[in-house]
């Protein structure tokens, strides 16, 4: 199982999900500069990590959605490759026009930093096999701007394809809406494209991939990736 991270100028989860993906796969990943042309042959999954691609200038993710690298990620994703964008990574992947919707910044315009609670949506995708449908599970979140956007319709549209992958959750008696950090639409905290090769999504799970991070409820999406690319 052969994986790639790109970097950015500014990536500063590049070398976490670098951890979580040998960790899973048993093989270091590529680590591709965002001026490169070409991915490297024989790929089986990418990644876009998160931090703060050429400082968030203009919009978040929208100069890295323009670098040469991203015409060869786009090329990868349509023709089937698995692609992974986690917090500015989805950014990028939604201003590349991988991911429909938009993010915004978050309603309260403060930047968040702090353990969210997640709904599992679907365990249908390369992403998400190893959870439960309807499990609760947690991981941080570190954003200014996470704030999912999205039309009625394309809501509507998500829900009926099974696109969701995760959503912000309540636990212990807390409402859905308090735990929810940023107003993103439906409580959405990750979205999957079509052909559900490509997730985006703002919580981090290479920040609860391992015991001594506080959590693993992370390290699951990696071995849903390990098994994916495994078959």
């Amino acid at each position: 199982m052969k994986t790639a991270v790109i970097v950015f100028p500014g990536s500063n989860c590049d070398r976490d999900m670098a951890v979580a993906l040998r960790r899973a796969t048993d093989r270091a990943p590529v680590m591709v500069w965002h001026k490169d042309a070409a991915l490297p042959e024989g790929l089986d999954m990418v990644a876009i990590p998160g931090g703060f691609s050429f400082g968030d200038y203009l919009r978040c993710g929208a100069i890295a959605a323009r670098s040469p690298v991203m015409r060869a990620v786009t090329e990868f994703a349509v023709k089937g490759g698995i692609v992974l964008g986690v917090c500015n990574g989805f950014q990028v992947l939604i201003e590349a026009g991988l991911l429909p919707g938009a993010l915004m910044r978050n309603a309260g315009l403060r930047f968040v930093c702090r353990d969210v609670h997640l709904k599992v949506e679907t365990a249908s995708s390369p992403f998400t096999s190893c959870y439960q449908p309807g499990e609760i599970i947690r991981m941080p979140v570190a954003h200014h701007d996470g704030n999912f956007i999205a039309s009625p319709e394309l809501l509507v549209r998500l829900d009926a394809e099974d696109r969701v992958a995760f959503r912000y959750a309540g636990v212990e008696g807390r409402a859905a809406a308090a735990a929810n950090p940023n107003g993103s639409a439906a409580d959405i905290a990750g979205v999957l494209s079509e052909n559900r090769r490509v997730l985006g999504m703002m919580p981090h799970p290479e920040r609860h991939a391992e015991p001594a991070h506080g959590g693993v409820d992370g390290a699951r999406l990696f071995e849903s990736l390990a098994g994916a690319m495994a078959r």
